[in-house]
């Protein structure tokens, strides 16, 4: 008799729903799990995820648009994608690369709708390094007053050049000089190899280079 009640309790243990863990204790890699499971992202996750992240995106759109008034609403939509295309990403831990990757798209889809931004990037003008790479340096604020025509020009056509980049270029080289992350890190966010991740920033630097010519020279 003992023993039938005890197999019964132990039933009832095992099919006892399991009281679930509170966001703030998951870790970022359960916490995205958590957000891709039922048919929308669950709110209270989303909510820590978005709090845990929103440092990341707002640094991001500050390197790329210091100036720019309306960082907060591009910020807003960035999360609106994220919460719509949560359930797509197929590998949690690339999660923050996914985020960059979406945070840096929507830059250039706005930018892409306006016909002029002055200065949306925090960058000295790059220089011309003994091994043939243009070595660039972030700024912390934005160019000074003074600076000349020439250089508010070369801003100017820098994020132009750069928007017209083919988006996996695009990426890589903002993940590179924007973000500073390593060679290998890239490779891990964007899923491919170490070899192709060199490949993509060395062209897009080309094709920078190139199209920015007469600016580098002056």
């Amino acid at each position: 008799m003992s023993q039938s009640i005890s197999a019964t309790w132990s039933t009832v243990e095992v099919n006892a729903p399991q009281k679930l863990v509170s966001p703030e204790k998951l870790s970022n890699y359960d916490l995205i799990l958590r957000c891709q499971e039922g048919i929308k992202p669950d709110r209270a996750a989303f909510a820590e995820l978005l709090q845990r992240y929103q440092s990341h995106v707002e640094k991001i759109l500050y390197h790329l648009a210091p100036d720019w008034q309306d960082r907060a609403d591009l910020a807003q939509e960035v999360w609106i994608r994220v919460y719509r295309n949560i359930k797509r990403l197929k590998e949690p831990v690339k999660f923050k690369g996914w985020l960059s990757r979406i945070a840096t798209n929507l830059f250039y889809d706005e930018l892409r709708k306006r016909k002029r931004v002055a200065h949306p990037l925090s960058l000295d003008a790059p220089r011309i390094m003994s091994d043939g790479e243009m070595d660039w340096e972030i700024a912390s604020d934005l160019p000074s007053p003074d600076e000349n025509l020439t250089t508010r020009e070369f801003y100017e056509q820098l994020q132009v050049a750069i928007a017209d980049l083919p988006e996996v270029f695009r990426t890589t080289i903002v993940l590179r000089e924007i973000e500073g992350m390593a060679y290998e890190e890239i490779a891990q966010i964007t899923g491919v190899s170490l070899g192709t991740v060199k490949s993509r920033i060395a062209r897009a630097r080309a094709r920078l280079q190139t199209v920015l010519q007469n600016y580098l020279e002056e």
